[in-house]
């Protein structure tokens, strides 16, 4: 009974851990990648297929993780003797290079597809608005996360969630109300509006793949774990790189990179470093976006992505000199308003929450260590909302 109790307190220890370092990278994320992004488009980028491109392009980092702990399984398993005595272990059976099973991986692969078209449509948007425009708009996937996870993993909700919810949509919303003022130099009407337009369809297609995440964590017939977990994004980065590949080769992207550094505004190697840029800060994002879902939920995810608005917002004033006009201050507010809301809610109601079963949040998926393994035989399900 202690063995198990030490067990639970340290796979609770571990999951606030991967979820601090996973919100540290979506925060990142979130608000590096439309800058680096805008950065691109700017100074003289106008490939849109490549912008998206880049968003996924970092997966390979995701192979030595991936890599250090399959060898830490091989390893624990060729010195598991004791453990195979106790029969926790089947040293008949090595561990296997890749833990992701059919389900997962068709579900991962869809989820990359999804998210290689929403990466064009998003790219779309952010090339033709402001960055602190952008990101405003952005902030209004939270409220599609919100319908499309009580939808899909029947998320139940607090008062304050819901406040929350409300508040960050009608502080993108008020953006609406003098957009002409925000438009770029030099750019049409048609093209403002068609950025606009875009850039919210990205916002809701976005808000449909997260719970989808979670959905199929909640469905697979396997234990989850961070290796798991790092295995389904490098699927899916690879099928959503892949569909923008596509895409590239169609534009004739590829062909067109050397000229494009040739004539970028800050200069050749800059426009390189910018490139690599766009794609560390937007693996950064999809890491941390899929690591939170896994320790907390899909709406929590979509709450940290909107309650970074405000420092996006800012930056790009500062950085590119964007207008900060009276509706930009206002949103900004409400965006504010909403993210001392929901945290308020967090942190008032911890004990309720976790007694009543989560008020609004499904059971998170269970955390083995890498030392780990559940008895196979005993546990037909192995489903990942199972305590």
């Amino acid at each position: 009974m202690a063995e198990e109790e030490a067990n639970s307190n340290g796979n609770a220890t571990l999951k606030k851990i991967l979820l601090v370092i996973n919100c540290i990278m979506l925060c990142f994320g979130t608000s590096g990648g439309p800058l680096v992004t805008r950065l691109y488009f700017i100074h003289g980028g106008k490939r849109v297929w490549l912008s998206s491109w880049l968003e996924t392009a970092a997966w390979p980092v995701i192979i030595v993780p991936l890599g250090i702990s399959y060898i830490n399984r091989r390893r624990r398993w060729a010195n598991s003797t004791c453990e195979r005595a106790s029969g926790l272990i089947d040293n008949s059976t090595p561990p296997r290079p890749l833990l992701l099973k059919p389900f997962l991986f068709v579900a991962a692969a869809v989820v990359g597809v999804l998210t290689g078209l929403d990466n064009f449509i998003y790219a779309y948007g952010v090339a033709r608005l402001p960055v602190s425009t952008s990101a405003l708009i952005i902030a209004t996937q939270l409220a599609f996360t919100a319908a499309f996870a009580f939808l899909l993993v029947k998320q139940r909700f607090t008062p304050f969630s819901i406040n929350a919810i409300f508040l960050l949509t009608l502080g993108a919303a008020v953006l609406a109300l003098h957009t002409a003022s925000d438009k770029p130099k030099g750019e049409s009407d048609n093209a403002y509006a068609m950025g606009f337009v875009m850039t919210l369809v990205a916002a809701g297609l976005y808000g449909f793949i997260l719970p989808s995440v979670e959905l199929s964590y909640k469905k697979a017939k396997q234990v989850i774990t961070y290796s798991l977990v790092l295995e389904y994004q490098l699927v899916m980065c690879i099928f959503a790189t892949a569909f923008c590949t596509v895409g590239m080769l169609i534009n004739k992207d590829f062909q067109a990179i050397s000229r494009e550094a040739r004539e970028y505004g800050l200069g050749e190697f800059s426009y390189y470093v910018v490139l690599v840029a766009n794609a560390i800060a937007w693996q950064c994002f999809f890491l941390g976006t899929v690591g939170v879902i896994f320790c907390a939920s899909s709406l929590s995810s979509g709450i940290i992505i909107a309650v970074m608005v405000p420092v996006t917002e800012v930056l790009g004033v500062i950085f590119y000199k964007e207008r900060f006009h009276v509706e930009k201050g206002v949103s900004v507010a409400l965006s504010l308003w909403g993210f001392i809301s929901y945290f308020y809610g967090e942190i008032k109601h911890p004990i309720n929450r976790d007694d009543a079963g989560r008020d609004h949040q499904l059971p998170a998926p269970i955390i083995h260590a890498e030392n780990e393994r559940p008895q196979p035989k005993n546990d037909s399900s192995g489903s990942p909302d199972r305590v």
